[in-house]
Parts: structure tokens; sequence; C-alpha cells
């Protein structure tokens, strides 16, 4: 099978596969280009409410293909910076399943997710120096704001990787899962989040990265919503809620 990204949808939870396992998972310039439209269509779709992104076995993505860095590196990194800001950008709540080397432009994507859960021996490395390569300025800040920048700059500077359980010490993952369990929790923590208020996920996601514009937006639509009534309603009948806003 040729490089790709494959998609399905199940029980409102979009699952994203990088799928490139000849050089685990590593993407290609077309995987790159492809990703942004996935996004698209899947943000528009009222059948997803989460989005899961993982690789195809054991790995989840040892970063960009080598190879599409021959010709024109610039090129190739101007493509990972736009499938990472259209992975951000995406208005429902995001987790990347991690298994494996988490590398490179996979540490790009995984970071760009809202939540990262990994399973143990996981290894996250940033990789540019080892290259020569400059780290775009958008992913530097991203990557900051989930480590800080003593461990951002011990990634960036030195291209060493880390371990799952220092990557959940410094918030570079959320969750460490055993061996054998990374599935079953992400399908029961996705289970959750589909069943929550879209109207509150987006808006949290939002303010959370920064927008500081859409206050007064997110407060009429919380009004013109019935969110907040029903889950009211829903918690004193001790019910679950029936939210009905979406993105």
């Amino acid at each position: 099978m040729e490089p790709q990204l494959l998609d399905t949808v199940a029980d409102g939870v979009a699952t994203v596969v990088v799928h490139h396992p000849a050089k685990r998972n590593a993407m290609t310039a077309g995987m790159w280009r492809a990703l942004p439209p996935l996004l698209d269509r899947l943000a528009t779709d009222p059948g997803v409410r989460a989005l899961v992104l993982t690789g195809e076995g054991g790995t989840f993505c040892a970063g960009a293909d080598i190879s599409t860095l021959r010709g024109s590196p610039g090129e190739a990194q101007g493509l990972a910076v736009l499938a990472e800001e259209a992975l951000a950008a995406f208005p429902k709540p995001t987790l990347a399943a991690i298994r494996g080397h988490c590398v490179g432009g996979g540490s790009q994507l995984a970071a760009a997710c809202d939540l990262r859960f990994a399973e143990e021996g996981s290894l996250f490395g940033i990789t540019p120096a080892k290259l020569g390569l400059v780290y775009a300025a958008s992913s530097t800040r991203r990557l900051v704001s989930l480590v800080g920048p003593g461990t951002a700059k011990y990634l960036l500077f030195s291209g060493e990787l880390i371990d799952a359980e220092r990557a959940l010490r410094t918030g570079l993952v959320d969750e460490v899962l055993r061996v054998g369990e990374l599935s079953d929790r992400v399908a029961e923590f996705s289970a959750v989040l589909v069943s929550r208020s879209q109207l509150t996920q987006a808006a949290a996601k939002e303010f959370a990265d920064g927008r500081t514009d859409r206050d007064a937006h997110w407060a009429e639509q919380a009004r013109g919503s019935g969110d907040t009534a029903e889950g009211v309603a829903a918690f004193l009948e001790r019910r679950p809620p029936r939210f009905t806003w979406s993105v």
C-alpha cells in the first residue's frame, strides 16, 4: 500500500492513521499535503465530535521522510508547518495515540493535538539540530507552551530522544499507559469527549489556545444553544445529557 493517511468515523470519533510502515510512518510530501483537506472534510462532518491521530502498527510517526528534504528542505518544512497548523486549528477535540517513535514531524503533529496519550516504551524527539534545520517559530512556541522553555531547549538543542515517563513529567504527554492498554483507554476517553458539550469544548479550545476576542461570541452561542438548560436538566433528572450545539 502506498504511503497515505487513512481515516474512519465511528461513534462520533474520526480516526486518522499515518500509514507508511516501510519507513516507520514517516510523512511524505504527499501526506503532508493531504492532511489539511482531510481535516477540513472531517471538521465539517456533523458525525464527527472528536478526532484521534495515530500511526500504523507499533510506531506513531518517525517524522518527515528525509528523502523529501534533498531537493527543497524549506518547501518540505513549509508543508509540515501547514499540516501542523491545520491540525491545531481543528475545531473539535483532538487526541494523539502514540506508540513507539514520535520524532521530528511526528512530534510536531502530536504537539498540535489537544491531548497526547502514549504507551510505555514510546520515544519522543525534536530533531532539526541533527539535520541543520531551523525549527519553525510557530512550532517552537507550541512546544514551549507544552513543556516550558527549559525542556524545549533541551529537545531542540540536542535532538536527543526522551522516554514516555519523562515526556509525562515535562507535560509533553498527558497519560502513559501500559503496553496493551492504549487502544482501550483512547476509546474510553474518546467516548467521554463525544458525550460532552461541543459548545464548552469549542470555546475552551479557543480560549486555551490564546484567543482573546471571542468572549461575546461564545456568550451569545451559549445563550442560544440550549446546552446549559439541557445539562442542568439532565443533572437534576440523573440522566445523560443530550447536547445539540455543534461546530
